[in-house]
Protein backbone atom coordinates (compact mmCIF):
# COMPACT_ATOMS: atom_id res chain seq x y z
CA UNK A 1 0.00 0.00 0.00
CA UNK A 2 1.42 3.38 -1.02
CA UNK A 3 1.89 6.07 1.61
CA UNK A 4 1.13 9.74 1.21
CA UNK A 5 3.35 12.50 2.56
CA UNK A 6 1.90 14.16 5.69
CA UNK A 7 1.86 17.96 5.35
CA UNK A 8 0.61 20.48 7.89
CA UNK A 9 -0.84 23.66 6.41
CA UNK A 10 -1.68 26.71 8.52
CA UNK A 11 -3.83 29.35 6.86
CA UNK A 12 -6.88 31.54 7.22
CA UNK A 13 -10.34 30.01 7.13
CA UNK A 14 -11.19 31.28 3.65
CA UNK A 15 -13.84 30.19 1.21
CA UNK A 16 -11.09 29.65 -1.37
CA UNK A 17 -9.50 26.90 0.77
CA UNK A 18 -12.76 25.33 1.97
CA UNK A 19 -12.44 22.39 -0.45
CA UNK A 20 -8.95 21.61 0.88
CA UNK A 21 -10.06 21.87 4.49
CA UNK A 22 -13.12 19.68 3.95
CA UNK A 23 -11.28 17.18 1.76
CA UNK A 24 -13.27 17.81 -1.41
CA UNK A 25 -9.90 18.51 -3.04
CA UNK A 26 -7.01 16.24 -2.05
CA UNK A 27 -3.52 17.07 -3.33
CA UNK A 28 -2.00 14.08 -5.11
CA UNK A 29 0.31 12.09 -2.84
CA UNK A 30 -0.29 14.28 0.23
CA UNK A 31 -2.20 13.81 3.48
CA UNK A 32 -3.07 17.37 4.42
CA UNK A 33 -3.78 18.63 7.93
CA UNK A 34 -5.26 22.13 7.71
CA UNK A 35 -5.01 24.44 10.73
CA UNK A 36 -7.19 27.56 10.64
CA UNK A 37 -7.75 28.42 14.32
CA UNK A 38 -5.07 31.14 14.51
CA UNK A 39 -5.03 34.86 13.88
CA UNK A 40 -2.68 36.00 11.12
CA UNK A 41 -0.15 37.67 13.41
CA UNK A 42 0.30 34.52 15.49
CA UNK A 43 0.52 32.25 12.45
CA UNK A 44 3.16 34.39 10.74
CA UNK A 45 5.31 34.60 13.86
CA UNK A 46 5.11 30.87 14.56
CA UNK A 47 6.01 29.92 11.00
CA UNK A 48 8.78 32.44 10.35
CA UNK A 49 10.40 32.14 13.78
CA UNK A 50 9.69 28.55 14.83
CA UNK A 51 8.82 26.74 11.55
CA UNK A 52 5.91 25.19 13.42
CA UNK A 53 4.17 24.16 10.18
CA UNK A 54 5.29 22.54 6.95
CA UNK A 55 3.42 25.18 4.98
CA UNK A 56 1.82 28.42 6.09
CA UNK A 57 0.10 31.44 4.68
CA UNK A 58 2.46 34.16 5.80
CA UNK A 59 3.12 37.88 5.62
CA UNK A 60 4.45 38.80 2.18
CA UNK A 61 6.64 41.65 3.43
CA UNK A 62 8.07 39.61 6.33
CA UNK A 63 8.77 36.76 3.90
CA UNK A 64 10.76 39.04 1.60
CA UNK A 65 12.91 40.17 4.54
CA UNK A 66 13.28 36.55 5.73
CA UNK A 67 14.53 35.50 2.28
CA UNK A 68 16.97 38.42 2.38
CA UNK A 69 18.42 36.85 5.53
CA UNK A 70 18.35 33.41 3.84
CA UNK A 71 15.81 31.82 6.18
CA UNK A 72 15.29 28.13 5.23
CA UNK A 73 11.89 28.77 3.69
CA UNK A 74 10.55 29.27 0.19
CA UNK A 75 7.16 30.28 -1.18
CA UNK A 76 4.60 29.14 -3.71
CA UNK A 77 2.95 31.83 -5.86
CA UNK A 78 -0.35 31.31 -4.04
CA UNK A 79 -1.93 34.44 -2.59
CA UNK A 80 -4.85 33.71 -0.29
CA UNK A 81 -5.22 37.26 0.99
CA UNK A 82 -5.27 40.55 -0.92
CA UNK A 83 -6.73 43.85 0.13
CA UNK A 84 -6.63 47.51 -0.77
CA UNK A 85 -5.40 49.45 2.27
CA UNK A 86 -6.30 53.12 1.91
CA UNK A 87 -9.27 52.53 4.21
CA UNK A 88 -6.99 51.40 7.04
CA UNK A 89 -5.21 54.72 7.64
CA UNK A 90 -6.82 56.32 10.68
CA UNK A 91 -6.24 59.82 12.08
CA UNK A 92 -6.91 61.75 15.25
CA UNK A 93 -9.55 64.23 14.09
CA UNK A 94 -8.22 67.06 16.28
CA UNK A 95 -4.72 67.08 14.73
CA UNK A 96 -5.53 69.01 11.56
CA UNK A 97 -4.73 66.12 9.22
CA UNK A 98 -6.73 66.43 6.01
CA UNK A 99 -4.32 65.16 3.34
CA UNK A 100 -1.45 62.66 3.17
CA UNK A 101 1.37 65.25 3.34
CA UNK A 102 -0.03 66.37 6.71
CA UNK A 103 1.49 63.13 8.06
CA UNK A 104 5.03 64.43 7.56
CA UNK A 105 6.71 64.90 10.93
CA UNK A 106 3.94 63.04 12.79
CA UNK A 107 3.85 60.00 15.07
CA UNK A 108 2.14 57.06 13.39
CA UNK A 109 1.17 53.92 15.29
CA UNK A 110 1.50 50.50 13.66
CA UNK A 111 1.16 46.86 14.72
CA UNK A 112 4.75 46.17 13.66
CA UNK A 113 6.98 47.54 10.95
CA UNK A 114 6.87 44.48 8.69
CA UNK A 115 3.11 43.93 8.67
CA UNK A 116 2.27 43.77 4.97
CA UNK A 117 -0.74 46.10 5.15
CA UNK A 118 1.49 48.74 6.73
CA UNK A 119 4.35 48.00 4.36
CA UNK A 120 2.11 48.64 1.37
CA UNK A 121 0.72 51.92 2.72
CA UNK A 122 4.14 53.12 3.85
CA UNK A 123 5.46 52.54 0.34
CA UNK A 124 2.42 54.06 -1.36
CA UNK A 125 2.46 57.13 0.89
CA UNK A 126 6.02 57.73 -0.27
CA UNK A 127 5.60 56.77 -3.93
CA UNK A 128 2.14 58.15 -4.67
CA UNK A 129 1.53 60.86 -2.07
CA UNK A 130 4.89 62.49 -1.25
CA UNK A 131 5.29 61.26 2.35
CA UNK A 132 8.87 59.90 2.78
CA UNK A 133 8.92 57.02 5.25
CA UNK A 134 11.84 58.63 7.08
CA UNK A 135 9.79 61.80 7.63
CA UNK A 136 7.58 59.94 10.11
CA UNK A 137 8.16 58.57 13.60
CA UNK A 138 6.85 54.99 13.58
CA UNK A 139 5.52 53.58 16.86
CA UNK A 140 5.17 49.79 16.82
CA UNK A 141 3.06 47.75 19.23
CA UNK A 142 4.36 44.21 18.53
CA UNK A 143 7.70 42.57 17.98
CA UNK A 144 8.57 41.66 14.39
CA UNK A 145 8.01 38.35 12.60
CA UNK A 146 11.63 38.66 11.47
CA UNK A 147 14.26 40.59 13.42
CA UNK A 148 15.98 43.19 11.27
CA UNK A 149 18.47 45.97 11.82
CA UNK A 150 16.73 49.34 11.37
CA UNK A 151 18.44 51.18 8.52
CA UNK A 152 20.00 54.64 9.09
CA UNK A 153 17.42 57.40 9.28
CA UNK A 154 14.52 55.18 10.32
CA UNK A 155 12.75 56.43 13.44
CA UNK A 156 11.15 53.38 15.01
CA UNK A 157 10.17 52.88 18.64
CA UNK A 158 8.39 49.93 20.24
CA UNK A 159 5.71 50.19 22.88
CA UNK A 160 5.67 48.34 26.22
CA UNK A 161 3.08 45.61 26.75
CA UNK A 162 0.64 47.88 28.56
CA UNK A 163 0.31 50.33 25.65
CA UNK A 164 -1.84 49.99 22.53
CA UNK A 165 -1.84 52.11 19.39
CA UNK A 166 -5.62 51.74 19.23
CA UNK A 167 -6.12 53.55 22.56
CA UNK A 168 -3.23 56.00 22.06
CA UNK A 169 -4.80 57.44 18.88
CA UNK A 170 -8.03 58.84 20.37
CA UNK A 171 -6.11 60.04 23.43
CA UNK A 172 -3.89 62.15 21.17
CA UNK A 173 -0.65 60.32 21.95
CA UNK A 174 -0.46 59.41 18.27
CA UNK A 175 -1.41 61.47 15.25
CA UNK A 176 -2.38 58.52 13.05
CA UNK A 177 -2.51 54.72 12.96
CA UNK A 178 -2.03 52.41 10.00
CA UNK A 179 -3.47 49.02 10.83
CA UNK A 180 -4.39 45.72 9.19
CA UNK A 181 -7.84 45.74 10.82
CA UNK A 182 -10.58 48.26 11.53
CA UNK A 183 -9.41 49.67 14.84
CA UNK A 184 -11.75 49.49 17.84
CA UNK A 185 -12.36 53.22 18.45
CA UNK A 186 -13.31 53.73 14.80
CA UNK A 187 -15.67 50.73 14.90
CA UNK A 188 -17.19 52.24 18.08
CA UNK A 189 -17.73 55.55 16.19
CA UNK A 190 -15.44 57.52 18.49
CA UNK A 191 -15.57 61.07 17.05
CA UNK A 192 -11.88 61.57 17.88
CA UNK A 193 -10.94 59.02 15.19
CA UNK A 194 -11.53 59.19 11.46
CA UNK A 195 -10.11 57.94 8.17
CA UNK A 196 -7.43 59.83 6.27
CA UNK A 197 -9.44 59.05 3.14
CA UNK A 198 -13.17 59.17 4.01
CA UNK A 199 -13.81 58.24 0.37
CA UNK A 200 -11.31 55.40 0.55
CA UNK A 201 -13.12 53.13 -1.91
CA UNK A 202 -12.90 55.74 -4.65
CA UNK A 203 -9.23 56.31 -3.81
CA UNK A 204 -8.53 52.57 -4.02
CA UNK A 205 -10.38 52.22 -7.30
CA UNK A 206 -8.46 55.16 -8.75
CA UNK A 207 -5.20 53.56 -7.59
CA UNK A 208 -6.10 50.32 -9.34
CA UNK A 209 -7.11 52.08 -12.55
CA UNK A 210 -3.77 53.90 -12.53
CA UNK A 211 -1.51 50.97 -11.63
CA UNK A 212 -3.39 47.70 -12.23
CA UNK A 213 -2.24 46.57 -8.76
CA UNK A 214 -4.48 44.71 -6.30
CA UNK A 215 -2.11 44.49 -3.30
CA UNK A 216 -1.01 41.01 -2.24
CA UNK A 217 -0.92 40.63 1.55
CA UNK A 218 0.18 37.02 2.05
CA UNK A 219 2.22 34.36 0.26
CA UNK A 220 2.25 30.59 0.78
CA UNK A 221 5.43 29.68 2.65
CA UNK A 222 6.92 26.19 2.72
CA UNK A 223 9.86 24.83 4.69
CA UNK A 224 12.87 24.32 2.47
CA UNK A 225 13.48 20.85 3.88
CA UNK A 226 10.11 19.74 2.48
CA UNK A 227 11.06 20.99 -0.99
CA UNK A 228 14.48 19.34 -0.85
CA UNK A 229 13.07 16.00 0.33
CA UNK A 230 9.97 16.00 -1.89
CA UNK A 231 10.48 18.40 -4.82
CA UNK A 232 7.11 17.41 -6.29
CA UNK A 233 5.12 18.70 -3.32
CA UNK A 234 5.07 22.44 -4.27
CA UNK A 235 3.57 21.90 -7.72
CA UNK A 236 1.02 19.36 -6.46
CA UNK A 237 -0.04 21.78 -3.74
CA UNK A 238 -0.19 24.65 -6.22
CA UNK A 239 -2.64 22.75 -8.39
CA UNK A 240 -4.69 21.75 -5.35
CA UNK A 241 -4.95 25.40 -4.29
CA UNK A 242 -6.11 26.32 -7.77
CA UNK A 243 -8.77 23.57 -7.78
CA UNK A 244 -10.05 24.68 -4.38
CA UNK A 245 -10.26 28.29 -5.54
CA UNK A 246 -12.12 27.32 -8.71
CA UNK A 247 -14.73 25.47 -6.65
CA UNK A 248 -15.09 28.46 -4.34
CA UNK A 249 -15.46 30.98 -7.14
CA UNK A 250 -18.14 28.85 -8.78
CA UNK A 251 -19.98 28.52 -5.48
CA UNK A 252 -19.79 32.28 -4.89
CA UNK A 253 -21.84 32.90 -8.05
CA UNK A 254 -24.87 31.85 -6.00
CA UNK A 255 -26.26 35.06 -4.40
CA UNK A 256 -27.75 32.99 -1.57
CA UNK A 257 -24.26 32.18 -0.22
CA UNK A 258 -23.76 35.60 1.41
CA UNK A 259 -26.53 37.47 3.28
CA UNK A 260 -26.06 40.80 1.48
CA UNK A 261 -28.90 42.61 -0.24
CA UNK A 262 -26.85 43.74 -3.27
CA UNK A 263 -24.37 40.88 -3.36
CA UNK A 264 -24.79 40.18 -7.10
CA UNK A 265 -24.23 43.84 -7.91
CA UNK A 266 -21.04 43.84 -5.80
CA UNK A 267 -19.72 40.81 -7.69
CA UNK A 268 -20.49 42.44 -11.01
CA UNK A 269 -18.81 45.68 -9.95
CA UNK A 270 -15.71 43.78 -8.85
CA UNK A 271 -15.51 41.83 -12.10
CA UNK A 272 -15.94 44.96 -14.18
CA UNK A 273 -12.95 46.62 -12.49
CA UNK A 274 -10.69 43.75 -11.40
CA UNK A 275 -11.52 41.11 -13.99
CA UNK A 276 -12.90 37.58 -13.66
CA UNK A 277 -10.23 36.27 -11.24
CA UNK A 278 -8.75 38.97 -8.97
CA UNK A 279 -7.29 36.20 -6.77
CA UNK A 280 -5.26 34.58 -9.55
CA UNK A 281 -2.24 32.55 -8.50
CA UNK A 282 1.08 32.13 -10.27
CA UNK A 283 3.59 34.67 -11.55
CA UNK A 284 1.26 36.19 -14.10
CA UNK A 285 2.05 39.60 -15.56
CA UNK A 286 -0.29 41.32 -13.07
CA UNK A 287 1.11 39.40 -10.11
CA UNK A 288 4.69 40.09 -11.19
CA UNK A 289 4.00 43.82 -11.31
CA UNK A 290 2.42 43.72 -7.85
CA UNK A 291 5.16 41.61 -6.27
CA UNK A 292 7.95 43.62 -7.85
CA UNK A 293 6.52 46.77 -6.31
CA UNK A 294 6.30 45.06 -2.91
CA UNK A 295 9.89 43.74 -3.09
CA UNK A 296 11.01 47.15 -4.35
CA UNK A 297 9.56 48.85 -1.28
CA UNK A 298 11.56 46.45 0.92
CA UNK A 299 14.81 47.38 -0.76
CA UNK A 300 14.05 51.11 -0.97
CA UNK A 301 13.31 51.19 2.77
CA UNK A 302 16.57 49.42 3.63
CA UNK A 303 14.97 46.15 4.74
CA UNK A 304 16.86 44.04 2.18
CA UNK A 305 20.46 44.63 1.10
CA UNK A 306 19.51 44.20 -2.54
CA UNK A 307 16.36 43.96 -4.56
CA UNK A 308 15.34 40.30 -4.58
CA UNK A 309 14.05 38.88 -7.85
CA UNK A 310 10.79 37.00 -8.08
CA UNK A 311 12.67 33.91 -9.25
CA UNK A 312 14.54 33.98 -5.93
CA UNK A 313 11.38 34.50 -3.93
CA UNK A 314 9.06 31.92 -5.51
CA UNK A 315 9.34 28.27 -6.42
CA UNK A 316 8.67 27.32 -10.05
CA UNK A 317 5.32 25.65 -10.66
CA UNK A 318 5.51 25.34 -14.44
CA UNK A 319 5.17 21.74 -15.60
CA UNK A 320 5.60 22.15 -19.34
CA UNK A 321 3.67 23.93 -22.06
CA UNK A 322 0.14 22.59 -22.58
CA UNK A 323 0.69 19.91 -19.93
CA UNK A 324 -1.44 19.17 -16.91
CA UNK A 325 -4.77 20.16 -18.46
CA UNK A 326 -6.99 18.89 -21.26
CA UNK A 327 -5.44 20.19 -24.48
CA UNK A 328 -6.61 18.89 -27.85
CA UNK A 329 -6.16 20.62 -31.15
Amino acid sequence: MSKNIPITLACGDYEIIRALKEGTVTPDGIDLTVLTDMDSTTRHWRFLRNRDFDMAETSASSYVVARGYDFPINALPVFLHRRFRHGFVFINTSKGITKPTDLIGRRIGIKSFLVTAIHWMRGLLEKEYGVPHQSVEWVAELDEDVDFKPPPGLRLTRLPNDKSVETMLPEGELDAVIHSSIIKPFAAKDPRVGRLWPNYKQEEMAFYRKTGIFPIMHVMGIKREIVERHPWVPINMYHAFNKAKSIAMERMKNPRVVPLAWYQEALEEQEQLLGPDPWEYGLTDKNRKTLEMLAGFSHEQGLTRRRLSLDELFLPVFQGRKRGDEHRI
